[in-house]
């Protein structure tokens, strides 16, 4: 697994650069370069977010390549970043969004990944759906903005890995302080433990790493939650099935 902090202005997340730079997928310019990027590394590629287009509709996407080049998958932001917080930062992405309505999984060499992006990791009930999918990991790309950033960014990770005792990578812009965006930045990996094994800080950084999915089945069967959830109470259901 690569992990990077990449230094670039994300004033693309800003809702009203969302028609300026919005491309359809797989036929615009980022995909045909994550396409090239996966290829040419046989490897699989999470290509972070860009403002799809389809028909009349804008969504904040995320793709997924596989080492041959072609599309596995991609994730349609499920909850829009709607918030104001009083002379701090106020965002509304529903004013150009649309938001997807479908959870996204991709298998890659055994392990069974679940995708969201940046707000959707505040939504419990989505990454509990993963889990009970069989997920052993989690991704989100984000851009968590420097209100929201040193309180919950680390604190939502650790949360999610050890509610559903999987990995959760969260991939992150570098800081830039000049930008019409700043991100908090700091990529973080986190073990189903709830540790933080990787924080690449504000910088333009990368981790490659192993990641063991015994550790997975380790945490589950030593802390069995699952076995001992009252689903005659209550229970997490996705009702698009």
């Amino acid at each position: 697994m690569i992990l990077t902090n990449i230094a670039k202005q994300v004033v693309r997340t800003m809702s009203k650069y969302f028609p300026k730079y919005a491309e359809s997928i797989p036929d615009g310019e980022t995909s045909v370069a994550l396409s090239k990027a996966a290829k040419e590394n046989s490897i699989y590629v999470v290509g972070g977010t860009i403002p799809e287009i389809e028909g009349d509709k804008l969504y904040n996407t995320c793709t997924i390549w596989g080492p041959d080049g072609a599309l596995i998958a991609k994730h349609r932001k499920v909850h829009l970043f709607d918030i104001d917080i009083p002379n701090k930062i106020t965002f509304r992405e529903s004013d150009s969004l649309n938001p997807g309505n479908s959870l996204t999984m991709f298998d890659v060499k055994g392990c069974k990944i679940g995708i969201g992006i940046c707000y959707d990791i505040r939504f419990e009930e989505m990454a509990r759906i993963y889990r009970n999918k069989g997920c052993q990991m989690l991704m989100y790309p984000a851009a968590f903005n420097m209100t929201t950033g040193p309180l919950h960014w680390s604190l939502l990770q650790r949360s999610r890995a050890n509610d559903n005792q999987l990995y959760v990578a969260c991939i992150s812009p570098a800081r830039v302080p000049s930008a019409s965006y700043v991100a908090w930045g700091h990529t973080q990996l986190t073990n189903p433990w709830g540790k933080i094994l990787y924080d690449l800080e504000t910088q333009e950084n990368m981790v490659v790493t192993d990641i063991d999915l015994k550790v997975v089945e380790e945490v589950r069967a030593q802390i069995p939650t699952f076995s001992q959830r009252r689903t005659d109470l209550y229970d997490t259901v996705w009702k698009k099935e």
